[in-house]
């Protein structure tokens, strides 16, 4: 019996996704655990594995397709023995964009007309074009300097997918300025409901010449999305700190000096201050355990280990990989994994599992030269730590003005599940876990 190969649900939350890339072909064979296809999520691009033996019978969503609902039908595998005919019994498969049959047999007819729901305005022609682009596509144009307006589309309704931007690279194409047409930037408008003014309203407000409009990406979509609800439905409440950084830089330069080094004389670990204020949240967390909490209707979700999400910025928007279980690692085994992390997180590389999820979280702009700001809690997390740059400011120590170096910290925290009082008792965990930082080594 033919088996079928459905989109899979990559994430607790995931609807949808793009198939980027087929790595087979019809007529391929196929074993348990052979890579099939590239399916691109709002966070990253993932691989999807086989599960049975056999043969590719048909491919129904070619590459560069968007909106592939989860479980639809992308493709069907022949059982030793059987052949393409044994497909036709079957029921008709799920197109991408997929449409519920409800929704096809209650739709006028001219829907059918209707763009996919992606879109980027056109710039050749009159104007009154439209064109389609895969977000893998279009992010690979953009990191090349590729205007992709001016490609040819060889994927469904001639949208661009990554081929196409490829073939483009290899043939020399550069980056173009060419800016949307008037109608054609209204028609690909991202939605502004949020603002309070329509699409037409904003675009009008400023000349034709004088931007130019990039479509929102799956990514930037679901962090505006996810922020606007975070920031609606969780009542926050702001706590801010001083911390003494003296003690820690120089117990930092101590551990990364002792650090041992390989035959090319490359030192096994570099802890940054970052890895250090991951360690001293995480031990704060376990110190102040009525702080390591989520909040759900049902109940209060009391953790019993320190998983603390990081913001890593990648193009297009940020992601927060989490170091597990981090009040039990070592500083060089924190740092080991951020960069991990960091460098699998920019190249879309990470598991669902390695972002999802967590207790806490920790957003460092210090590097940036912030001195200080507050950070939107991530649900499900109950709070997250918002780092500023470490400052020489002038302190009074024992009686006498003295010059020291500050970091300043806000908690932001989900005031349902964590009062003031409590959020207070964490930071000053935090600090003595900063101020005396001997004490993470123990």
């Amino acid at each position: 019996m033919p088996i079928d190969i459905l989109m899979p649900a990559l994430s607790p939350t995931m609807e949808e996704g793009n198939l980027a890339k087929w790595l087979v072909k019809e007529g391929d064979k196929v074993s348990s655990g052979d890579v099939l296809a590239e399916i691109e999520t709002d966070k990253a691009t993932m691989e999807v594995e086989s599960i049975d033996e056999g043969v590719i019978g048909k491919i129904f969503v070619e590459e560069g397709t968007e909106g592939v609902k989860v479980n639809a039908r992308i493709a069907v595998i022949l059982e030793e023995g059987e052949d393409a005919s044994a497909i036709s019994d079957q029921a008709a498969p799920a197109e991408a964009p997929a449409k519920a049959p409800e929704a096809e047999k209650s739709a006028p007819a001219k829907s059918e007309a209707a763009p996919a729901p992606a879109t980027t305005a056109s710039a050749t022609g009159s104007g009154e074009g439209r064109m389609f682009s895969s977000p893998l596509a279009r992010r690979i144009a953009k990191e090349n300097g590729i205007d992709i307006t001016t490609l040819k589309g060889s994927g469904p309704r001639n949208r661009v997918i990554k081929r196409d931007v490829e073939e483009a690279m290899a043939g020399g194409v550069g980056a173009a300025s060419a800016k949307a047409e008037p109608a054609a930037k209204a028609a690909a408008a991202p939605a502004a409901a949020q603002s309070g003014m329509s699409d037409d309203a904003i675009l009008k407000l400023y000349a034709d010449d004088s931007y130019e409009l990039i479509p929102h990406d799956g990514m930037r979509k679901t962090i505006a999305a996810r922020l606007t609800e975070a920031k609606q439905t969780i009542p926050h409440f702001y706590l801010t700190i001083d911390c003494d950084l003296d003690a820690l830089l120089a117990l930092r330069s101590q551990l990364n000096a002792a650090a041992k080094t390989d035959s090319d004389g490359k030192p096994a670990y570099k802890i940054s201050v970052n890895d250090m204020v991951i360690k001293a949240h995480a031990l704060a967390l376990r110190a102040v355990p009525d702080a390591n909490v989520s909040w759900s209707a049902g109940g209060m979700l009391k953790h019993k280990h320190s998983d603390i999400g990081v913001a890593v910025s990648i193009p297009g928007g940020l992601i927060t990989p989490i170091i597990t279980r981090a009040e039990e690692k070592s500083l060089s085994t924190i740092s080991s994994e951020m960069k991990d992390l960091a460098k699998r997180a920019r190249d879309r590389k990470l598991q669902p599992k390695e972002y999802q999820g967590g207790t806490s979280a920790v957003s460092n702009l210090g590097m940036f030269g912030v001195k200080d700001f507050a950070a939107i809690v991530n649900p499900p997390h109950g709070s997250i730590l918002a780092v500023g740059a470490g400052t020489q400011r002038a302190v009074i120590k024992d009686g006498a003005v003295a010059a020291a170096t500050i970091m300043s910290v806000t908690l932001s925290t989900d005031h349902r599940a964590v009062d003031g009082a409590l959020g207070a008792e964490l930071m000053q965990a935090f600090k003595g876990f900063i101020e005396n930082p001997m004490s993470m080594l123990v």
